[in-house]
C-alpha cells in the first residue's frame, strides 16, 4: 500500500489523499515515511501540523533522518494556518497557504504537503470545509504536489465523511490505498 502510494507521488505529482487516521502512533508513523519518502527524493515537505503532535513527530524524524534532510521539511502551525483570520475561513486560508508554497514555486524547488485538519468541534460549519477541499484540490493540479489531508476518524460524522470523498480523489483509511469512487473533480 505504501509503496503503491508513493509511487503515484514520484510519477504523477498531482495526488490529493484524504487520510482518515484512528490512532496517534499510525498517524505519526505515516506522516514520517510521508515526510522521509519525500527527503529521499529530494523533495520539500510543507508539514500543517500542531503543537501537540509536532514535538513526536519530530524526535521520530530525528531518529530516521540525516541533518540535511531535515532541512526539508518545513513546518507550519496548524492553529496559524487554519485560523490566520480569527476564524476558519477558506479565502484566508487559501491565500496562507498561496504564500507559503510561492518560495518553492518560484524557485521550481519540488515539495509535498502534509495538512492536519482540525477544528474545536465538529459544530463548524462542514460547507466550508467543503469549499477549502475544492480549492485545495485545484491547487494540487495546478501546482502539481502530492497532498495528504489527514483527519481524525473518530471525529469524522457522516456528512463529513461524504464531504470529504466527494473532494478527494484517493482515500488512505484503515491502511488501505483506494481510488474515491465519489469524488466529482
Amino acid at each position: 500500500m505504501k509503496s503503491e502510494m508513493n509511487q503515484l507521488f514520484i510519477e504523477k505529482k498531482c495526488v490529493h489523499v484524504l487520510y482518515a487516521y484512528q490512532e496517534v502512533k499510525s498517524y505519526i508513523e505515516q506522516v514520517c515515511d510521508f515526510i522521509e519518502q519525500g527527503a529521499l527524493h529530494g523533495e520539500y515537505t510543507i508539514l500543517i501540523e500542531n503543537d501537540r503532535l509536532y514535538p513526536m513527530i519530530l524526535k521520530e524524524l530525528q531518529r530516521k533522518l540525516t541533518k540535511d534532510q531535515l532541512h526539508f521539511v518545513h513546518r507550519v502551525n496548524s492553529f496559524d494556518f487554519y485560523f490566520s483570520s480569527g476564524s476558519y475561513h477558506p479565502p484566508a486560508i487559501h491565500e496562507y497557504f498561496k504564500e507559503t508554497v510561492a518560495p518553492y514555486v518560484e524557485n521550481s524547488l519540488s515539495f509535498r504537503s502534509w495538512a492536519h485538519v482540525e477544528w474545536a468541534s465538529m459544530e463548524e460549519p462542514l460547507h466550508l470545509i467543503e469549499d477549502f477541499e475544492k480549492i485545495v484540490d485545484r491547487a494540487v493540479n495546478d501546482l502539481s504536489f502530492p497532498l495528504i489531508c489527514a483527519y481524525d476518524g473518530e471525529r469524522m460524522p457522516d456528512y463529513l465523511i461524504t464531504i470529504l470523498m466527494e473532494t478527494h480523489p484517493y482515500i488512505l483509511m484503515n491502511d488501505e490505498f483506494t481510488l474515491s469512487k465519489q469524488y466529482f473533480g
